[in-house]
């Protein structure tokens, strides 16, 4: 039985067949849903909104720095909030509200989280580094070297430093957190 099936079934057959999960994902209804109540998928909802939330404050840091603009950073995976950290963590936490922390779907959310936020804060986040030694070493190259007719500058900004990780996560499980227990 799904969370949704088993809060369905403590109420008993006249009680209302949504949860205040699936209501929120859900609003306006239709659709298979969640345990079949509501038409919305609560968890993905989270995890877009604090995808959205973790990238909003990322831009909102880069107008206050740099008084511009660039709506292009919305979808970067750079910044001082690491989005896809507040997204899988966010997601791990409402799975875990939604199926309990004894699910194997909870199991999962919380592994894939774990590897995203080592892919970012260790992997993704040195070969960045690399590339940036990479670029400076490129552009102290003489202009009639071969090398620089053919060279992109690549793109630098690619991982996150732990903190960031670190901050994303707690953005995420707190903005599922905070969704899950006031509705």
């Amino acid at each position: 039985m799904r969370g949704g099936e088993m809060l369905t079934a403590a109420r008993g057959a006249g009680a209302s067949s949504s949860t205040p999960a699936t209501d929120l994902a859900g609003a306006g209804g239709g659709g298979a849903g969640v345990g079949g109540a509501g038409g919305g998928n609560f968890a993905l909802a989270v995890a877009l909104l604090a995808f959205a939330f973790a990238n909003f404050v990322n831009l909102l840091a880069i107008w206050l720095k740099e008084k511009r603009m660039d709506a292009r950073k919305f979808l970067t995976s750079a910044g001082i909030i690491s989005s896809l950290s507040a997204t899988v963590g966010s997601l791990a936490v409402a799975v875990g509200q939604q199926e309990g922390g004894h699910s194997s779907s909870f199991a999962l959310a919380l592994v894939f989280a774990a590897v995203v936020m080592y892919d970012a804060s260790g992997i993704r986040f040195h070969t960045g580094r690399q590339a940036a030694l990479i670029n400076q070493i490129v552009s102290d190259y003489p202009p009639e070297h071969p090398i620089i007719s053919t060279f992109r500058p690549l793109r630098e900004p690619l991982g996150h430093s732990p903190f960031q990780v670190f901050v994303g996560a707690i953005v995420g499980c707190s903005v599922a957190f905070l969704i899950g227990t006031s509705v």
